[in-house]
């Protein structure tokens, strides 16, 4: 097994986000890629992308965001809020992909242990790659062999869905709010 492909799915996963790993599920649906070192390469990406924003923030960055007056002034509040929501945070951060790096920006400044972000922060990674995984390579499949449609380009149905799901979910916002970029 060349072990190349599935680097590069791990970059991407920690660079990107999904079109790269998706693409990668639906090549291990079609059988040219280990499904397991897939999901494997795509859960530490993903998570690796996280951890990259949290450690960043847990050294001088802290400091220089003290910096600015109104994080300053604001900074009891989100360490209160964080530390009462930080699990679910965490635990939902690779299924928010407009909030990716302010979630592990928040639980660094307000003071999440790291123990406690790495562990939950891969779990939702793990989470997250096994999701889009099930959806590409077993319920979009077989919910489109159930209509008759059992073509090789079938995984590429819901793998389309998938990304532009994640990508409206990154720009969606309150009406007459700019989108998020």
């Amino acid at each position: 097994m060349a072990i190349y492909p599935y680097l590069g799915i791990v970059t991407a996963a920690a660079v990107e986000g999904e079109v790269v790993y998706v693409s990668a599920v639906v090549m291990a649906s079609l059988g040219r890629l280990d499904p397991l070192a897939v999901l494997l390469s795509g859960s530490i990406g993903g998570w690796v992308g996280d951890q990259f924003w949290f450690y960043a923030a847990r050294g001088s960055l802290r400091s220089w965001l003290n910096r600015f007056d109104r994080i300053a002034r604001r900074r009891r509040a989100i360490q209160q809020r964080m530390q009462r929501h930080a699990t679910k945070l965490i635990l939902a951060v690779r299924f928010l992909p407009g909030l990716r790096i302010a979630i592990p920006l928040a639980c660094a400044y307000s003071g999440i242990s790291a123990a406690h972000f790495s562990g939950l922060s891969f779990i939702s990674a793990l989470g997250w790659a096994s999701a889009i995984m099930f959806v590409i390579g077993w319920l979009g499949p077989t919910s489109l062999s159930a209509l008759g449609i059992q073509a090789w380009w079938a995984p590429i149905i819901p793998a389309v869905i998938v990304v532009l799901f994640f990508r409206w979910l990154s720009k969606a916002g309150p009406p007459g709010e700019p989108p998020v970029e």
